[in-house]
């Protein structure tokens, strides 16, 4: 059942995380749906931009929800991740979506107020909700790179006045994570400070933490033994940031890497362990297991499993 991203954030807070999941295939959509019917478990599937040019947001759309039809059991809503203006304006007009981010945190405050301020307008017109970002994030995901250089935390000092005059629903905060499978360059970490700042001042308020992917040392080894060349100092956030994050107003964790892990780790052994193959669907078959198993620990991780039908919009 698609419900709004703000049913989930009003049923979740302080309780448990919301797994945000970026998806680009149908292997991977069904693992996670699979996954989702099976915990009970509410969650939130995103599409990019860079996504929505490699399927076309018809075909992406049409999957998810033939996917809702075929696990009639699920609660999610449906989100666009990382728009400029125009990917949140075409979102909204299109009536797919139940929310949208729109990412001007690259701008000057001002300008970022301004630009996150009108998709709010459109949106709140058709009821669709909006994740803003204040602060910016280091790294690569799809089309988003970002020089370490140009990353900066969110500054508590100007998150309510942010939010006041935009009237965001969410925001993305900035507090140590990153795009990518380097998320904590220099060890850095969740800066737990900041987070718990930004709860005081915004007290109830669901932020959102992007660059939410564990990045496992397992997956990487076993890409690099079936040939792949990742390198073995990246970081993911751990279990304990995650858990801990959540206590202080993270509604939302965005996961992406981790599902291109698990791609690049079953589609790397298929070819190197069955080189007689040549039918798609045996890879295609695994990374739906896989990413199923993956997803079900993270629901238990974020302990949403069971919380689905909790849900007060269809409770």
């Amino acid at each position: 059942m698609l419900v709004s991203s703000m049913d989930l954030f009003n049923a979740c807070y302080g309780r448990y995380g919301i797994a945000a999941v970026n998806v680009w295939d149908m292997e991977q959509i069904h693992g996670l749906f699979r996954a989702a019917q099976k915990a009970n478990a509410p969650f939130i599937i995103q599409t990019t931009p860079a996504a929505r040019d490699y399927a076309d947001p018809v075909m992406l759309i049409s999957m998810i929800s033939a996917a809702a039809r075929i696990y009639p059991k699920t609660v999610f809503a449906l989100h666009l991740d990382h728009g400029n203006e125009e990917h949140a304006f075409e979102s909204i007009e299109s009536g797919a979506y139940t929310s949208v981010m729109i990412d001007a945190s690259h701008e000057s405050f001002e300008r970022n107020v301004s630009i996150t301020k009108n998709v709010v307008d459109l949106a709140h017109a058709k009821d669709i909700a909006v994740e803003a970002e204040l602060g910016v994030l280091s790294g690569v995901e799809d089309d988003l790179r970002v020089a370490g250089k140009d990353e900066r935390y969110t500054q508590p000092a100007e998150v309510v006045e942010f939010v006041n005059q935009t009237a965001c629903d969410s925001l993305a905060v900035a507090v140590g994570t990153s795009h990518g499978a380097y998320k904590f360059s220099g060890g850095r970490g969740l800066q737990f400070d900041i987070l718990k700042e930004i709860q005081n001042k915004l007290p109830g308020f669901p932020l959102v933490l992007h660059g939410g992917s564990a990045v496992s040392k397992e997956e990487i080894q076993r890409i690099n033994a079936a040939g792949g060349q990742l390198g073995m100092d990246a970081k993911g956030v751990s279990d304990y940031q995650l858990v801990k994050a959540i206590e202080h107003g993270v509604c939302k964790i965005n996961i992406a890497t981790d599902a291109r892990l698990i791609w690049t780790r079953v589609t790397r052994e298929f070819f190197k362990y069955s080189p007689a193959q040549i039918d798609p669907t045996v890879p295609g078959s695994s990374y739906m297991s896989a990413f199923e198993e993956f997803m079900l620990a993270k629901f238990e991780l974020l302990k949403s499993t069971g919380e689905a039908n909790q849900i007060p919009s269809i409770s």
